[in-house]
């Protein structure tokens, strides 16, 4: 069963891999879901480019395990040596755009929803979830159809992984600040510098440190980006702009670290969202639990998926790396599709919620 599974997985991958699904232009990728789901007999919803999946055996007020992943893909450098939507098989890898990131997962997971709907019950509700936008963290992706899940457990979300358990995730804080001045002539003692007064809130973020550090996150990160400031050699500035990246942990929600820094810098401070928080899993939940037992190796991850936007405990694991991702000739070897179906299944047996 699962080698047939497998062998699906891995063609469904070459088929996405031909077509083209950028954020926010994922159609035809999820008609191709849509479509192999229907011809394995699952009834299918679909709201915009997301496409989901519920087992028979749903039952109201049980605990329900959401598997979940992304369909959509960054756009190709220029370095790519192949054709990015031409499936390549060279030296044991398959070469293709969202191969890695986040194909494999998302064909794996798939594959093992298809291997539990074989049985006609199951010890928890399961749903399996194709989405869209998260490569943006879009609005029309997993977030659009939360409701419609219903109340979810725990979700498993399918990224490049090497098959580790990522039972942390920090969140994504994005600041633009800006400082206030007043113009003069540079030649003489005119103004006020805004680059000037935008210094001690620069040296701010970069040598602060939150109280509070994560065992498994480590510390919240701070880093400015970006800045702008001034036009003209020979004027200064009243204006000094500049864009700050704070990676949280779980011990500080977005709306908490973004109260905490408003009130420790002179500089405005704007949120472009607050929707992209950490999360982490309790040392003692179930999942971790299994883990631990079949050898699989947990940590925290400081990049961020579309647990992000979840209400839900979520962990990610899939197979691929995430180092090859976003990268030119980004690439999956097979074998590794074919021992995440295998783990994923031994994960969900041993399961209990």
């Amino acid at each position: 069963m699962t080698e047939n599974l497998y062998t699906e997985a891995l063609e469904v991958l070459k088929n996405l891999i031909r077509i083209p699904s950028f954020s926010r232009e994922e159609q035809f990728t999820a008609d191709l879901i849509q479509k192999y789901l229907e011809g394995k007999g699952q009834k299918c919803s679909r709201h915009m480019n997301n496409v989901w999946v519920v087992h028979p055996d749903y039952r109201q007020g049980r605990a329900t395990l959401l598997l979940n992943s992304h369909h959509d893909t960054v756009k190709p450098t220029l370095s790519w040596t192949t054709d990015p939507f031409t499936p390549t098989e060279t030296g044991g890898k398959l070469i293709g755009l969202g191969s890695n990131d986040a194909g494999a997962p998302l064909v794996s997971l798939m594959a093992t929803f298809l291997y539990f709907a074989q049985f006609s019950t199951l010890k928890w509700n399961l749903v399996f979830a194709a989405t869209a936008e998260e490569e943006i963290s879009g609005y029309n992706g997993i977030e659009s159809i939360r409701s419609q899940l219903g109340p979810v457990s725990l979700a498993i979300v399918g990224e490049p992984t090497q098959m580790h358990l990522a039972v942390a995730e920090k969140g994504l804080l994005v600041l633009d600040c800006k400082s206030w001045g007043r113009p003069g002539h540079a030649a003489r003692e005119e103004g006020d510098n805004a680059i000037y007064k935008a210094l001690p809130d620069i040296d701010w973020f970069r040598t602060f440190r939150f109280p509070q550090v994560s065992a498994m996150l480590g510390p919240v990160k701070m880093s400015v980006t970006q800045i702008q400031a001034g036009y003209q050699h020979n004027l200064v500035p009243d204006t000094c702009e500049f864009v700050v990246d704070v990676r949280t942990n779980e011990h500080y929600s977005n709306a908490q670290a973004l109260e905490l820094i408003s009130r420790s810098v002179g500089c405005e401070v704007k949120a472009r969202s607050l929707r992209l928080n950490s999360s982490c899993l309790p040392a003692d939940h179930p999942l971790v639990q299994v883990a631990k037992g079949l050898n699989i190796p947990c940590y925290g991850s400081p990049t961020s998926s579309d647990q992000a936007v979840m209400p839900w405990l979520s962990a990610k694991i899939g197979p691929g790396d995430s180092a090859r991702s976003h990268t030119a000739d980004e690439y999956i070897f097979p074998e590794e599709i074919k021992k995440g179906i295998e783990l994923y299944i031994q994960i969900l047996e041993r399961l209990d919620l």
